[in-house]
């Protein structure tokens, strides 16, 4: 998710600064479902989680059953 972020531009500039109270519980489960230790990195990765679009759903819709005609399927 972070780097379609940075592939979008959307992590050049860091700038902004944002605060908040939020449960540490929800931070520390937040933590072990990603793997994230820094706080900064998990708000950047639920920040782009919400920002980047996720558009594999809808692209493997649209392909579904097309197979190219020169794909090697094995011997």
């Amino acid at each position: 998710m972070l780097a379609c972020a940075e592939e979008s531009g959307l992590r050049s500039n860091k700038a902004g600064r944002i605060a908040g109270r939020v449960s540490p519980q929800l931070i520390d489960a937040a933590k072990a479902r990603t793997g994230i230790r820094s706080d900064t990195e998990l708000v950047e990765f639920a920040l782009a989680s919400l920002a980047v679009e996720d558009v594999f759903a809808s692209v493997f819709k649209e392909i579904r059953g097309i197979v190219s005609a020169d794909l090697e399927l094995g011997a």
